[in-house]
């Protein structure tokens, strides 16, 4: 996009008053804002606008924002999509990060945390797009050897360098000819140990090698010869395994294969969210056998006073049927008797009942809806 051309935004909300303050606040940065209410419309809206960016909340009826999300990357994956969350909402968080979200923020909106997720949005958006752009250059067959093509990368080494994701490349033969910042980080290796020395399925553990090369040549990733958003594993300098997300295309030069770009985005952040939520879920659930144990005492009195007069209720039945033949009204009694009976012990189920609900140990769902 041209610079001096204003940044689109789509806000979808189903609360009028946070899509009302969110587009004030964002026009008055000099951003193009459009707003829906669902996430039906918001979808239409992208069509229509083609914006950069969408801020979508999660809680929404009908349509949620992890559907608004997934929708978005299957129709635009250039389209960079923040999600809003309530607070304590870490699994949908993570949920939206692992659909390629580029970030996510919590309700009430925090204008600085806004903006900051703003900027990682463009950044993204705008490395991602000259990043396409280059990589349709070199598809094209503007370098005339294989030695050119990844030579050319020199010309975009700014571009590549300040990427966030790593970003490999790989010749014909499958050796490393451009190995970023981001990886150097990420894996522990040098250039100088990398470039033109190691050969991609170094970095894979056996296993996961055999997997990795079964998958670029299938189409259950994006298409033949093509992966996205393969999740794998990587082993840096020390031997130990990182989780990380993948996408990748085949390089052809006049039909025959040329190389390959891998970009890899670092998932240890998110395994590490992924583990507090586990251990968050953990603790809760002990908590509740704690608050549990309190409250046995007091279940257990609620439950001796209907079962004392359920007994004696019987004890009253057994006199009266050893007394012989019942009368009418020792008939009439007898039927009272009973229905008190049926009356404490539907109680004391219920009492039964209350209390396993409230210890049995259930997953947090996803699926809830309700007002974001």
């Amino acid at each position: 996009m041209a610079e001096s051309e204003p940044w689109k935004i789509v806000v979808i909300d189903d609360e009028e008053g946070i899509r009302r303050v969110m587009r004030i606040t964002l026009e008055d940065a000099g951003y193009t804002v459009v707003t829906a209410a669902d996430g039906t419309s918001g979808l239409s809206l992208c069509s229509e606008t083609s914006p950069q960016i969408v801020v979508t909340d999660i809680r929404m009826p009908d349509m949620d924002g992890i559907q608004v999300l997934e929708s978005i990357k299957q129709r635009s994956p250039e389209i960079e999509v923040i999600v809003v969350t309530a607070f304590g909402e870490m699994d949908l968080a993570i949920r939206a990060l692992q659909l390629d979200a580029s970030d996510f923020i919590t309700k009430p909106i925090d204008n600085n945390l806004l903006f900051i997720a703003l900027d990682r949005a463009r950044h993204r958006y705008t490395t991602q797009q000259q990043i396409k752009d280059y990589t349709r250059y070199l598809e094209n067959g503007w370098a005339n050897t294989t030695q050119e093509l990844m030579e050319t990368f020199a010309y975009q080494r700014n571009l590549i360098e300040s990427s966030m994701d790593g970003i490999m490349g790989l010749d014909v033969e499958g050796q490393v000819v451009t190995f970023n910042r981001s990886l150097e980080q990420m894996l522990g290796y040098s250039k100088g140990e990398v470039l033109h020395t190691l050969p991609i399925y170094r970095f894979f553990p056996r296993s996961a090698a055999v997997d990795f090369k079964e998958a670029v040549a299938s189409d259950a990733y994006g298409g033949k010869n093509r992966l996205s958003l393969y999740e794998t594993m990587l082993v840096d300098s020390s031997g130990r395994n990182i989780p990380v997300q993948i996408s990748a295309t085949m390089l052809y030069e006049d039909g025959s294969d040329a190389g390959m770009v891998l970009f890899i985005r670092d998932l240890r952040e998110l395994r590490r969210l992924e583990r507090e939520m586990a251990d968050q879920a953990k603790i809760l659930h002990q908590d509740k056998m704690m608050s549990l144990g309190r409250l046995a005492a007091s279940v257990v009195h609620e439950i001796n006073n209907p079962l004392a007069g359920i007994l004696n209720y019987l004890r009253l039945m057994i006199r009266i049927l050893n007394r012989g033949p019942l009368s009418s009204d020792s008939q009439q009694k007898f039927q009272n008797y009973l229905e008190l009976v049926e009356s404490e012990t539907d109680r004391c189920s219920r009492i039964i009942s209350s209390l396993l609900t409230f210890s049995r140990k259930t997953p947090p769902s996803c699926t809830d809806r309700g007002q974001g």
